[in-house]
């Protein structure tokens, strides 16, 4: 049975439980341990780790990164999680949950550069490194054992230690046949996990999983599929296509083939971006549409900014709510033409907005492009709106200003705080 040690990097084809070498009992074992090559690497409790490292008469502590009392948590240390603090809870539920937490403001220009450095040793192991977020990647190896002079499963280890040394944070990695798999294996044994799963096994791990595990499947699809009667990823993996499209209409057959262990897509250097978005949480509700337009203005202003710098447009839009009883609304439009223009984008969202301002109090509100279009096609202008290449031209002006004197050098009314 293959094995590999973490610590030494001893590798050979019996199986130990312990190193002969060193001694750790930090060893993998698997039969294919040393032929698999697609793996994610998913760094642990990155914000958080990256703010203890920074200081470290916190280590001890329970560290939460996150906003003030109305926000959420970016990320929250191990210790915190012990107490149940999770990403995207609420800020005061999780120091209700863990009242003596430390509370630290995201620093994400911090958490950037200590990734970037993250995803340059990545990328000294295999050119085919897929960025997921700041702290996550999903690499594929193969190919690259005659350049490291070692098979992908102890070149990644190599990489671990290396991060652990060079960066003072940790990794986990999930080592499988493929991209899914390889994402579930890392979420197995967190923090500092290694786990393998190879792709004959795959199908029988998920199997007694709940439908939750599955990437994809969020609060509204795991109650459909409970409604349905299917509470686990096996009894999902039985459907046949026919019947998978019939109950679930046309992601029925990823569904149930992704219950499989199946996914047949290649880790691509070149992430596809599909939607950019910007959102603010209010330090008290807003209820009446005035209240709210002001905030809209401004992040319809953020996000037209966001277009710019990663070269895109927007060719419909979707405005999010949350009310105060953390119930989300969403309402969404198609774009006659495609646009990064903050005007043209406020008045899209403008009549969504209104029909939403019906009394309610809400917390959060955000603005999202998708799909989005190449920037060329933004703001080109015909007969029915022969000024918008004009209006382009000035918000380019208006940026430029900004760039050299503060965002604050010009304001629009509207975006203007009470």
């Amino acid at each position: 049975m293959p094995s590999l040690c973490r610590d030494c990097f001893a590798h050979a084809e019996a199986d130990f439980a312990r190193c002969a070498t060193c001694g750790s009992r930090r060893v993998v074992t698997h039969p294919d341990l040393f032929r698999l090559t697609v793996a994610h690497v998913d760094c642990d409790a990155f914000y958080a780790s990256v703010e203890k490292r920074d200081r470290p008469e916190l280590l001890t502590r329970p560290v939460i990164v996150g906003g003030g009392k109305r926000g959420v948590v970016s990320a929250a240390c191990y210790i915190a999680r012990t107490r149940g603090v999770r990403s995207a809870m609420p800020m005061f539920k999780a120091l209700a949950a863990c009242p003596d937490a430390v509370v630290i403001k995201p620093d994400m220009a911090k958490y950037v550069r200590e990734g970037r450095r993250i995803r340059a040793m990545m990328e000294a192991l295999t050119p085919l490194v897929q960025p997921m977020s700041i702290d996550e990647a999903v690499l594929d190896l193969a190919g690259t054992e005659a350049l490291h002079g070692a098979p992908p499963a102890v070149v990644l280890a190599r990489f671990a230690r290396a991060v652990e040394t060079e960066i003072r944070v940790t990794v986990s990695i999930g080592l499988a046949a493929n991209r899914l798999m390889a994402k579930l294996a890392a979420e197995r044994d967190k923090p500092r996990g290694f786990a393998v799963i190879s792709a004959g096994e795959a199908a029988g791990w998920l199997a007694p999983q709940p439908v939750s595990l599955l990437p994809g499947v969020g609060p509204a699809m795991a109650k459909r599929l409970h409604a349905a009667g299917f509470a686990t990823l096996g009894q999902v993996a039985a459907l046949d296509a026919r019947e998978a499209v019939r109950r679930f209409g046309e992601d029925g057959l990823s569904l149930v083939t992704r219950a499989r262990g199946e996914d047949a897509r290649r880790v691509t250097p070149d992430r596809e971006t599909k939607s950019i978005s910007a959102e603010t949480t209010f330090e008290t509700d807003l209820s009446s549409r005035e209240a709210l337009e002001a905030p809209l203005w401004r992040l319809c202003e953020k996000l037209a900014r966001r277009l710019r710098e990663k070269d895109f447009a927007a060719a419909g839009i979707t405005l999010k709510l949350k009310t105060a009883a953390f119930a989300t609304r969403t309402r969404a439009v198609r774009l006659p033409q495609p646009t990064r223009l903050p005007d043209v984008l406020f008045a899209a969202a403008r009549p969504m907005l209104a029909k939403e301002a019906d009394g309610t109090a809400f917390r959060l509100i955000g603005i999202g492009a998708q799909p989005l279009a190449p920037a060329a096609e933004a703001d080109r202008g015909d007969l029915a709106d022969p000024e918008a290449p004009k209006r382009a031209a000035r918000w380019q002006a208006v940026e430029a200003l900004r760039a050299k004197f503060g965002e604050d050098a010009v304001l629009r009314g509207r975006g203007l705080k009470k």
